[in-house]
């Protein structure tokens, strides 16, 4: 799941080549990556021997490493993973431009908003050619822990509990949508250690593969109005109150009160009863 902050403006240097592409700040979840795509063109049709200079820092000395990788169509020119200088030469012949590509994979175990920063010097036959700077950091994923139905609010419970247990358990809020049964969705950071976290709660059945985002789950954090989905003129059955169980029509709506009044049918004298919207269920719609 990535959240960027878009800067398309091209960088150019100076020199036989320039060096092009987005330098956009990124967000990304813990074990995903941030990804930039460059181009070197030239000026010249010589052939020429380009350098490439990284350098990585972080925001903090006790953050893990990300792993940097510089690549290239044909396959990676420089990987952090084996621990070498990253400064990587190629060689460059005719007006074709050279598609790069550096990304930032976080560690699955990052904390919120730990972060890399690459500073990137482009060297042709010896002259500087251009600079650029990237930048991400890490942000909470949304994640699904499926639950016995039924059972989703003792879930919760027993997740935060064993979270305010530990030191650390990198979970930042448990959510148990009133109207979705079986599931709870968990914002937090490390899936492993989440996945530890909820391991022995009882009537917790595991982690859904995957993220989702609040996109996705926006609706169930903005709660409907009570009389939304009805309408005048819909037969409804109240299920609540000392009519519960009568059939009645809807005559009238107030949606600043979340109200609506309805008229019974087997009452002997037709009386307007108002009554709130949760208090019906809808069982035939005004055609």
């Amino acid at each position: 799941m990535n959240d960027q902050e878009t800067n398309q403006i091209p960088q150019y240097g100076n020199g036989p080549l320039t060096l092009s592409g987005p330098s956009n700040a990124q967000r990304v979840t813990a074990g995903s990556s941030a990804v930039w795509k460059l181009i070197l063109k030239p000026r010249q049709a010589n052939k020429m021997k380009v350098r490439i200079v990284l350098t990585i820092t972080y925001g903090t000395e006790d953050e893990p490493e990300w792993d940097i990788v510089l690549s290239q169509s044909s396959g990676k020119l420089w990987e952090s993973a084996k621990l070498t200088v990253p400064d990587v030469e190629f060689s460059m012949e005719g007006m074709g431009g050279k598609e790069i590509t550096l990304s930032a994979e976080s560690p699955r175990g990052a904390r919120l908003d730990d972060s890399v920063h690459i500073k990137m010097q482009v060297i042709a036959e010896g002259q500087e050619c251009g600079n650029m700077e990237f930048f991400a950091n890490t942000m909470q994923s949304i994640l699904i822990l499926k639950t016995s139905i039924g059972h989703e609010r003792a879930v919760v419970d027993g997740v935060a509990g064993k979270a305010k247990i530990g030191n650390d358990k990198g979970i930042f809020a448990l959510l148990a949508p009133g109207k979705l049964d079986g599931y709870v969705f968990m914002e937090a950071m490390n899936t492993d250690l989440v996945r530890e976290t909820c391991r022995g709660v009882r009537k917790a059945k595991g982690l859904v593969d995957g993220e989702t985002n609040l996109t996705e789950i926006e609706h169930f954090l903005t709660p409907k109005p009570l009389v939304s989905g009805i309408s005048e003129g819909d037969v409804v059955e109240l299920v609540a109150g000392p009519f519960k169980g009568e059939k009645a029509r809807v005559q009238k709506i107030d949606e600043s009160k979340e109200e609506i009044t309805v008229e019974l049918f087997e009452a002997t004298v037709p009386i307007p009863v108002t009554v709130r919207g949760d208090s019906v269920r809808v069982l035939e719609k005004e055609r």
